[in-house]
C-alpha cells in the first residue's frame, strides 16, 4: 500500500479516498482519474463497513503504510471513520468531507443522519439478519433496489445506477449506532463539499457539522451520490485542500 516514490522528492501528498455506506472503491473512480491527472498518488481503501472501532483501526493501518504526507477524504459514513482513524496520525495534512458526517466525540452516524428533517433514506432501507463472527447476530442493512435511485443517486444516469444497486455494500446498524471516540476535525484542517440535493445526509445537517468543525466549505447542487455524478467538483475540493496545506 506504500507508496513507490521518495518521500523526499514526493511533489504532492497522497490521496486516501474512504467510502461510506451502499458503495465501494469504485464509486471513486471519476475522482481517482482527475486526482491523477493532477499528479497524486491515490489510494481507494476498502471501507468494511461493519463497526465503527473496528472499520477505523482498518483505515488506520492504511494510513500508516503511506510514506509521506495525506489528504484524507471521506464519503457519508466514510467520514465518520475517518475522524477516528485520523486522530492524532502524524501524515494526515487534511481532512476533506463529501457529503459526509462530522462527528463529535459522543455522537453517532444514525444520530446526525435523523438530527435534521430530509432524511428519506432510513425508510427505504432492508435489514436482513447475518453472523457476526462471535456467535451472535448483526444486521445488515441494504437500500431496496426501487428506491436506490431516488434517495440515494438521483443525478447518476440509470444504466450506472443499476450498477451501484448491483454492487451496493450493506453496512451493519451496529456501525451506524456506535458512537465515535474521538473527532480529527478539532485539530486537522478540514473543508467539507454538502450536497444541496441529498436525500441521506441532509444539507442542513452537513452545513451544521461543517460550520462546528470551523470547515471550509463548497455547496454543489448534488445527490449524496456526488463522486459518481459530480466527480470533477469532488476532486477540485480534494486539490484545494491539498495546496492549501501544503509543506
Amino acid at each position: 500500500m506504500t507508496t513507490d516514490t521518495d518521500p523526499n522528492a514526493q511533489a504532492e501528498p497522497t490521496v486516501v479516498l474512504v467510502h461510506g455506506a451502499f458503495a465501494e472503491s469504485a464509486s471513486w473512480n471519476g475522482v481517482i482519474e482527475q486526482l491523477r491527472s493532477e499528479g497524486h498518488p491515490v489510494i481507494a481503501a476498502a471501507n468494511p463497513l461493519r463497526g465503527l472501532r473496528s472499520d477505523a483501526e482498518q483505515l488506520r493501518s492504511v494510513l500508516d503504510q503511506v510514506r509521506g504526507p495525506i489528504v484524507l477524504a471521506g464519503h457519508s459514513y466514510g467520514g465518520s471513520v475517518m475522524s477516528v482513524a485520523a486522530d492524532g496520525h502524524p501524515g494526515v495534512r487534511a481532512l476533506v468531507y463529501v457529503g459526509s458526517f462530522l462527528l463529535a466525540e459522543g455522537e453517532s452516524t444514525g444520530e446526525l443522519a435523523g438530527r435534521f428533517p430530509g432524511n428519506e433514506l432510513g425508510s427505504a432501507l432492508d435489514p436482513v439478519p447475518v453472523p457476526d463472527g462471535n456467535g451472535g447476530t448483526a444486521t445488515d442493512l441494504y437500500i431496496q433496489p426501487d428506491r436506490f435511485r431516488q434517495v440515494f443517486a438521483a443525478d447518476v444516469p440509470p444504466e450506472v445506477v443499476e450498477l451501484m444497486v448491483a454492487t451496493q455494500r450493506p453496512i451493519t446498524s451496529e456501525a451506524l449506532e456506535e458512537k465515535a471516540t474521538s473527532a480529527a476535525w478539532r485539530t486537522i484542517p478540514s473543508w467539507t463539499l454538502v450536497t444541496r440535493q441529498d436525500l441521506a445526509v441532509p444539507a442542513e445537517a452537513q452545513v451544521f457539522m461543517a460550520q462546528r468543525a470551523q470547515s471550509t466549505v463548497v455547496e454543489v447542487d448534488a445527490s449524496h451520490a456526488v463522486a459518481v455524478s459530480r466527480p470533477g467538483a469532488v476532486a477540485d475540493l480534494i486539490v484545494q485542500a491539498a495546496r492549501a496545506t501544503a509543506g
